[in-house]
């Protein structure tokens, strides 16, 4: 009995309701092992969102220098609604993740599969409809809507995007990406966002080219300093201190099964060692948090833990009243979203953020 109770205040309780007959999850909910603290943020930071979505299914209207970004803030939202537990189908936030998904894939080029206004856009989007993939019910998905060209299953939709990917990195000499399907160059930023929207997809059944993640995977080897831990961005602009850039490499690294490479390991002490949010980059510090605390709770869970503390402090001090976090450039949604998905690995609930 000791055991047991043991066990028990450290193990997080997660009850599944299933409904046998559609084969749909009914709810989910985590009964303990995380600070009471994120449930609070979560909850505020989730009804803000679910309050300020468009009819369409978006959030943000704005254009960035490499084009639209709606596409991709609606799939970090769509993250953000599948984080809290509340079942996709019939929970509280059901409504909003059917609008998001279906904004998604209406903004799906229906022959080539890109997902515009840029390749972190459809990695993002990627991300988003692989952990809906399976979680959404694809009847209640489309009910009532109008069909078109445009209306098309997310497995279908998943195909094109990933086929999208694979063709565009054949073309790259790199045998990475940049900004633009066409892009004959590539960065390790946006190599992350195509790269873990693939490696998703295929954790969710869509074929995915072997060639297509070793080689994506070696690009970042090459990229990255097996002493220092530290990653370059693009071409031979070589090395430089970045916590993003070295989380990103660092989490690929986990998710794409390359532990045993020096560089899995280099990027591991390099971000434990600049553990604080003072460490934050000054520029893209929602990105940086984002892919950060995905990187250390693949690594390094102890360090996740610490830096875990940290972030919802800093987080809880950052919301508003409104359940907003932030802002920035590319808008409150796009902040709130980033900064729930840094707290989301306390659930647990996604499957990319399995371990």
């Amino acid at each position: 009995m000791k055991l047991l109770n043991t066990a028990i205040a450290f193990v997080i309780v997660t009850t599944l309701l299933v409904n046998v007959g559609s084969g749909q999850v009914l709810d989910i909910r985590e009964e303990s092992g995380f600070p009471p603290e994120v449930r609070s943020i979560y909850n505020k930071g989730a009804d803000y969102l679910a309050k300020t979505q468009q009819d369409n299914g978006s959030w943000s209207k704005g254009q960035s220098f490499h084009g639209s970004e709606e596409a991709g803030v609606a799939a970090l939202c769509v993250m953000a609604f599948l984080s809290t537990g509340e079942d996709p189908n019939f929970g509280k936030y059901a409504n909003n993740i059917r609008k998001a998904v279906r904004f998604i894939i209406r903004q799906q080029n229906p022959r080539s599969g890109y997902i515009p206004g840029n390749m972190y856009v459809h990695g993002f989007a990627m991300l988003a409809l692989s952990e809906a993939y399976g979680a959404v019910d694809e009847e209640m998905l489309w009910a009532g809507q109008k069909r078109d060209n445009k209306t098309r299953s997310i497995a279908k939709a998943l195909e094109l995007a990933v086929r999208l990917a694979v063709d565009a990195q054949k073309k790259n000499p790199t045998k990475g990406w940049r900004y633009s399907p066409t892009d004959r160059s590539a960065d390790t930023s946006v190599v992350g966002a195509v790269l873990m929207g693939l490696l998703a997809a295929r954790n969710a059944g869509i074929k995915v080219p072997d060639k297509t993640i070793d080689d994506a995977l070696k690009y970042m080897k090459s990229m990255t300093s097996d002493s220092s831990g530290q990653v370059g961005y693009s071409g031979l602009g070589g090395f430089g201190e970045s916590n993003a850039r070295s989380s990103i490499a660092c989490l690929v690294y986990a998710i794409g099964k390359r532990k045993k490479w020096k560089e899995f390991g280099a990027t591991k002490k390099y971000i434990a060692g600049n553990i604080q949010n003072s460490g934050m980059s000054a520029s893209w510090p929602f990105y940086t948090r984002y892919y950060k605390a995905q990187a250390l709770f693949q690594a390094d869970y102890d360090a996740w833990k610490k830096w875990n503390r940290d972030t919802i402090r800093k987080l809880r001090e950052m919301q508003l009243d409104s359940g907003q976090i932030g802002k920035g450039q590319h808008g409150p949604a796009y902040c709130t979203a980033m900064s729930l998905l840094a707290l989301a690995l306390n659930y647990k609930f996604l499957p990319i953020y399995e371990r």
